[in-house]
């Protein structure tokens, strides 16, 4: 019979002559995966399940034609359902994460609401000076050289002063909290 002629019917491959083909077309297999699914390891994986889906195909390989082309199109396949396989895992993903991170946001919202009237009671305490700068520096956006300049003090002291604030309401708010327990 001609090979050629599309009436013959086409010999399937044996299992050996299978392995021989894939054997030479797997390197180029796994750089056109690689094109398509930078990571090495899911790469191999892609190719991996290409050799399975080529080998249920086997049958309908036609051996006049090249071998790596047709090999290419199950790995183009594989590597589709691969991606969409990750796209899937990356939406549920992040949908775990939001999910974590608004039962925290529950979890921790009377805590922080309870630390904020704390830190409302705690700067009410302050004296009338260090308000007026805590406001103007968190609140009103004011640079240090302005607030330094407007009250006569140099940047650092100002810093320092800022700092000094910070630790006072944080003790003060920690001794309410203690308090409270």
């Amino acid at each position: 019979m001609d090979p050629m002629n599309s009436n013959a019917p086409v010999q399937p491959l044996t299992q050996e002559q299978f392995m021989r083909l894939f054997l030479e077309t797997e390197r180029e297999l796994l750089r056109y995966v690689m094109a398509l699914i930078p990571n090495p390891s899911d790469a191999r994986d892609v190719v991996q399940e290409t050799a399975v889906a080529l080998w249920r195909a086997v049958e309908k390989y036609d051996p006049s034609r090249p071998f790596g082309p047709w090999a290419c199109r199950f790995a183009l396949n594989e590597a589709r359902l691969h991606l969409r396989s990750e796209a899937r895992r990356r939406v549920q993903l992040e949908e775990d994460v939001a999910e974590l991170l608004d039962a925290r946001r529950v979890e921790l919202a009377k805590p922080l609401d309870t630390r904020r009237e704390h830190l409302r009671d705690c700067l009410e305490r302050l004296p009338e000076d260090q308000r007026e700068l805590v406001r103007d520096y968190y609140f009103n956006d004011e640079k240090i050289e302005h607030l330094a300049t407007r009250i006569g003090r140099g940047t650092e002291a100002v810093y320092k002063s800022l700092q000094r604030i910070r630790q006072t309401l944080h003790h003060c708010i920690e001794r309410k909290i203690h308090a409270q327990t």
